[in-house]
């Protein structure tokens, strides 16, 4: 297959991923099914193939429902158009199969990131079948993979039970150490110290902009493991990059 060709499909994969990512990332904190066909959440009209359309459907209804008006969360678009990038990319620095693993690392990091931010939640039935794909698929030999994963989630895991045993309280959930332990069978040990420089940038960032906004403080709680997810998947093209290179 020619190269041009695997990052379209990348893309055309990621629209198709984004789109599922979105129903799930609004359903399933509200316990809403999965499965089954599409509805309008306004009106409950069964939506058609037109209506779902990824980014193309919503730019041409205007972010709303062409039967009832209601409008579309704009979660829709921006993971559709999220996902499809992390395609391009994933396939751009490795065509084929480890750029599908790639990928498929993104599109998970991405719905843990919307989780986290919109709920701070970071469930199991997502880090822990990522931290099992790190280590089929991460960087380096399995010995690599499974070094990463122990001294990432093991670091975070004895820096919260520190926190709490010092401050009475939770500082870092187990679902960031969890997330962190699948980060770290994806990428290597060298790149742990990074994301955690990264990943503090972020939420020093997030927390700024949120006090700037709605006047919330430092002790209110900032989504961490959304930084690293954000910061995860960049540090994993850049090593495949270099190893390309």
């Amino acid at each position: 297959m020619d190269v041009w060709v695997w990052p379209i499909l990348g893309g055309f994969l990621g629209l198709v991923a984004g789109s599922f990512l979105a129903t799930l990332v609004l359903r399933w904190p509200e316990g809403r099914p999965l499965s089954g066909r599409s509805r309008c959440d306004g009106c409950g009209v069964q939506l058609e193939a037109r209506d779902l359309v990824p980014l193309l459907s919503w730019a041409a209804f205007r972010g709303r429902c062409r039967h009832c008006g209601a409008p579309i969360p704009a979660l829709h678009p921006a993971l559709e158009g999220a996902a499809a990038a992390v395609g391009v990319l994933a396939f751009l620095v490795q065509p084929g199969p480890t750029g599908l693993a790639g990928a498929l690392f993104g599109w998970i990091l991405l719905a843990l990131m919307a989780l986290d931010l919109g709920h701070l939640w970071l469930p199991d039935r997502l880090t822990l079948p990522l931290l099992g794909l790190g280590l089929l698929f991460g960087a380096g030999g399995p010995a690599d993979r499974l070094l990463g994963a122990a001294v990432g989630g093991g670091g975070f895991l004895a820096i919260a039970l520190l926190y709490r045993a010092l401050r009475g309280r939770d500082g870092l959930g187990l679902g960031d150490a969890k997330l962190m332990a699948a980060i770290g069978s994806w990428l290597s040990v060298a790149m742990l110290a990074p994301l955690l420089l990264l990943s503090a940038l972020a939420g020093l960032a997030y927390a700024a902009v949120r006090a700037r906004r709605t006047g919330l403080g430092a002790a209110d709680p900032v989504p961490f493991g959304a930084c690293l997810a954000l910061a995860a998947f960049p540090l994993w093209l850049a090593g495949q990059a270099s190893a390309a290179g």
